[in-house]
């Protein structure tokens, strides 16, 4: 997807400037889920969050974001990226992740916020290559993964599970890895959680985050399925090691995870 191609979506589905979100966030109310007006809310720095109709979209200030070369992981997580404790795939089960990130509960939080309709939304922004997993396997048993929403050189991150420690922010670093050997200029986590702050991400105002998103969207969307292209362990490009990594080609184009 090219920049102009964006821009025309863009324009063709509106949104209120991100400006008028009162304190918590929240911009505007219903609409649909369709891909086009995600799309649209996403290049604007605008999200779905909502457990029941209507749709709320949200424009939070400050933004969490996590620039690639900021990453932080610690000695454990670092051990069990070089032992290649998990197998790291990509793309090749994301409606399980989805699925799996909806099931998994999160700390003070009794439900869920990603509801079938939303989970229906993301499947088709994966068919049009536009969204992605990255998973951890054990065994052949899928045991963590994040997905998200790519445009531009911006990476969205959605959500994140885990049934084995680490196993969720193994399947993290690889995608921040991945994304900064891309190029990709931020992975935007969204709203603070102590989880990807342990990671590096950081809050910084709305207003600087609009501006590293509309630069962002002047690169070329790398649509497609992807395939990792990079060692989790050192982020050095090459063959991550068939034994340790898989995925699917990638194609000509190119999530917090929060709550």
């Amino acid at each position: 997807m090219s920049p102009d191609e964006l821009r025309r979506i863009v324009d063709a589905v509106p949104f209120p400037d991100p400006s008028e979100a009162d304190e918590h966030g929240l911009l505007a109310y219903g609409g649909d889920l369709l891909p086009e007006r995600l799309v649209s809310a996403y290049a604007r720095g605008i999200f779905p969050w909502y457990e029941q109709d209507p749709i709320l979209w949200f424009s939070p200030d400050p933004r969490m974001l996590l620039l690639p070369g900021e990453l932080v992981v610690n000695r454990t997580l670092a051990k069990n990226l070089r032992r290649g404790r998990y197998e790291v795939r990509v793309d090749t089960a994301f409606d399980r992740v989805i699925a799996r990130c909806a099931e998994v509960p999160r700390p003070g939080q009794a439900g869920t916020w990603i509801t079938d309709d939303l989970r229906g939304a993301f499947d088709r922004l994966h068919d049009l290559g536009l969204a992605h997993s990255f998973e951890t396997w054990q065994a052949g048993e899928l045991v963590g993964g994040v997905y998200g929403l790519s445009l531009g050189a911006a990476f969205f991150g959605e959500s994140m599970f885990a049934t084995r420690s680490d196993a969720s922010k193994v399947a993290f670093v690889a995608l921040v890895r991945q994304l900064e050997a891309w190029g990709f200029h931020f992975l935007d986590c969204q709203v603070h959680t102590d989880h990807t702050g342990s990671l590096g991400a950081r809050e910084r105002p709305r207003a600087e985050f609009l501006a590293a998103l509309e630069r962002a969207l002047e690169v070329p969307t790398r649509r497609g399925r992807w395939s990792l292209t990079v060692d989790p362990a050192s982020g050095l490009a090459g063959d991550p090691g068939a034994s340790r990594t898989t995925g699917r080609p990638s194609s000509d184009r190119t999530s917090a995870p929060r709550r």
